[in-house]
């Protein structure tokens, strides 16, 4: 059985005549760790708008597991098993977080309206569960989600710990691949440092496949196996952090000018 858990086969997407996203070609293994790079502009959201269902794409497809999902809505990709963190971090604010990560596990429930309404056995057993499942995924980001923290609302946390949180609530729809948007954007350093250790838990404890979007190299570097280069909405150079960081249109593409006509 082939271990290849997403493949994008010459992937388009036009906005108006304009190709944020031209034949792309791209896979990933189940386990592997993949960073998706490139200046401003190049196509990386929209793609991973497209693989969470967000946006359509003009042509091309997108199989998970030998499936296609092109069509489909987010919250039937999010019950096949992707589930994506976005670059300007969306939470429920007047939500307390442990009821942000509750309600992700929404996909995964069975009881229904019904159980609610007449607050059944089965419906508090399930609650129960949910509830220890939520602080269990909490409990991953050490104390800082925890504890007296569960019953506050999402509002009163600080930047680091909501990008943290939106993480959180990715990982409680028990996924198979895990999209991961700028996730140590507007961190400090030691933040930064900090959750990129985290993300390699992500699959080293938790056994998730990750995609990311990131702009800071030294995460890129620390945590990829493998690393893809758009510019243009199209792949330019992947490989090793190593053999993408000194390719000459990488270079040139970040530099905006050719690798021999630096001063």
């Amino acid at each position: 059985m082939s271990d290849r858990l997403l493949d994008i086969q010459n992937l388009s997407v036009t906005f108006g005549g304009l190709h944020a996203l031209r034949d792309l070609n791209f896979h990933v293994d189940e386990g592997e760790i993949v960073s998706v790079i490139g200046p401003n502009g190049a196509g990386k959201t929209t793609f991973f708008n497209m693989i969470s269902g967000m946006v359509a794409p003009t042509s091309g497809e997108i199989l998970f597991e030998g499936q296609s999902i092109v069509g489909l809505d987010p919250n039937q990709i999010t019950g096949l098993g992707i589930a994506r963190t976005f670059q300007n971090v969306r939470l429920f604010a007047n939500m307390t977080i442990a009821e942000n990560i509750m309600v992700a596990q929404h996909c995964r429930t069975k009881q229904g309206a019904w159980g609610a309404l007449f607050q059944t056995k089965a419906f508090r057993e399930e609650e129960r569960a949910i509830r220890a499942h939520a602080e269990k995924v909490l409990g991953f980001f050490g104390t800082r989600l925890i504890g007296y923290r569960l019953d506050q609302p999402a509002a009163v946390l600080s930047y680091a710990n909501r990008r943290r949180l939106e993480v959180a609530r990715a990982m409680a729809t028990s996924p198979k691949l895990i999209l991961l948007d700028e996730p140590v954007a507007g961190m400090n350093p030691k933040e930064s440092a900090e959750l990129t250790e985290l993300i390699g838990k992500l699959r080293s404890e938790w056994g998730f496949t990750v995609v990311m979007i990131e702009h800071d190299m030294s995460v890129v570097r620390d945590v990829s196996d493998r690393v893809v280069v758009l510019d243009h909405g199209e792949p330019i150079a992947q490989g090793t952090y190593e053999e993408v960081s000194t390719d000459p249109q990488v270079i040139e593409a970040y530099l905006g000018r050719p690798v021999d006509g630096a001063a």
